[in-house]
């Protein structure tokens, strides 16, 4: 077993048992920091194992990148499904279904390993994307588990804390177990070990306390969708959250191919600078609840939105290692800030009787765009160059400008009412 792996795991389960010890956040937040991890991981082995299996067995080596983009966009498709299931199951059961999805993906895309078929690994990774809609939920879970509103922001960034093991745990699994298994290409022992993963994730959601709901409006009757959209916090939330994520999609696909395939960088560098901008997106989790203590929600929205900014300036700034390595930090911390922002502005445009139709609206609003930018990166790239590549973005981070002043305006007219 590898060292990294052990270690990691340990830690994540350490940090668990402490916290549920030390602090009062509830029993849920501590068994969820640990899951949604180990659930995540399914996302990042797909993304190296999918895409070098896929690599080695696609029937050209330009279809090597379908099987992450099904990935993502079955993951938007099982948003819907996702919420629904939970809002007539629970969110326990609900939860333990959607992630045994990713149980049955794994195991087919072992078996598309073994047989080194190129349609069976797209199926087994639409599996493994439509679990992530159920894994996506969990911060929903989270939410719903706390009894005093106040603690959102710490549980939230909590949460992204744990999910920040799954860039280890996932790749780590990846390379450790490809040659468990004799397989043309290796990695069939790769995804059964992500099988096994899924399986724990799925005994430490079975472990759940019931949950409930932080507002006390479920005896109000629900409305209907587009009067709840209408409203300038859900129309910020999901600004918030699909500029954080398509943003984030579009630059991270298009970054590793400008830099090792187009400027020449080393596999090596390459791969430091992608790990680098996944710890950037999870770490700032760290102090990111004083943040919104201190400045607020709207503020921290508008830091991420200029931190984003900022990245397009040193993007255009040169292709050196450091620009690239720079600009991927900046990318990961504006996603962050946005990113979490959004999530915890989005409960209060819903009661509790319309939590499941607003969050899966959110949500597949997320990973639609988040689809979207993942799918055209590397068409830009490669007919436009990587200079247009990130001025593209610099309309969209105007618009969210824009909305947040107008979103500021809105609720300094209505405080004042």
């Amino acid at each position: 077993m590898s060292i990294t792996f052990a270690v990691s795991f340990i830690l994540l389960v350490l940090i668990s048992l402490i916290g549920y010890r030390v602090s009062h956040l509830p029993k849920n937040v501590w068994l969820l920091f640990v899951a949604q991890p180990l659930g995540v991981s399914s996302a990042s082995m797909v993304v190296l194992a999918g895409g070098l299996l896929g690599s080695a067995i696609a029937p050209a080596v330009e279809y090597a990148t379908i099987p992450v983009a099904l990935m993502i966009l079955m993951t938007a498709a099982g948003v819907i499904p996702a919420a629904m299931l939970m809002k007539r199951l629970g969110r326990r059961i609900g939860t333990m279904l959607g992630l045994s999805n990713a149980v049955i993906g794994a195991w087919i895309a072992a078996y598309a390993a073994l047989e080194a078929n190129f349609s069976i690994l797209l199926i087994g990774c639409a599996f493994l994307g439509f679990s992530m809609a159920f894994v996506a939920q969990m911060r929903f879970a989270v939410i719903e588990s706390l009894s005093d509103a106040k603690d959102m922001p710490k549980a939230i960034s909590i949460l992204m804390i744990g999910s920040m093991f799954a860039a280890v745990l996932g790749p780590e699994m990846a390379v450790m177990g490809k040659e468990w298994i004799v397989s043309p290409s290796g990695y069939a022992g790769s995804f059964i070990g992500l099988s096994a993963m899924i399986v724990v994730s799925i005994l430490l959601v079975s472990r759940l306390d019931p949950i409930g709901v932080l507002d006390q409006s479920s005896d109000q009757p629900a409305r209907k969708l587009p009067e709840i959209i209408k409203q300038p916090i859900f129309l910020i939330s999901v600004a918030a959250g699909t500029v954080a994520y398509g943003v984030m999609s579009y630059v991270m696909t298009a970054s590793p191919l400008s830099m090792h395939q187009i400027h020449g960088h080393s596999l090596e560098s390459t791969k430091w600078v992608i790990q680098s901008h996944i710890i950037a997106m999870y770490l700032p989790s760290l102090f990111s609840a004083l943040l919104i203590k201190f400045l607020g929600i709207r503020k921290l929205m508008a830091i991420g939105t200029a931190i984003y900014l900022s990245m397009v300036i040193v993007a255009l700034s040169g292709h050196e290692l450091m620009h690239y390595w720079w600009a991927m930090i900046l990318l990961g911390i504006g996603w962050n800030f946005l990113f979490t922002s959004g999530t915890i502005l989005l409960p209060e445009s819903y009661r509790s009787s319309e939590r499941f139709k607003v969050q899966a609206t959110n949500d597949f609003t997320i990973f639609f765009i988040q689809a979207l930018g993942s799918l055209s990166a590397g068409w830009v790239l490669f007919n436009h160059g990587w200079e247009w590549l990130i001025q593209i973005i610099v309309p969209v981070l105007i618009l969210m400008f824009v909305i947040l002043y107008w979103f500021f305006r809105v609720r300094n007219r209505m405080s004042k009412t």
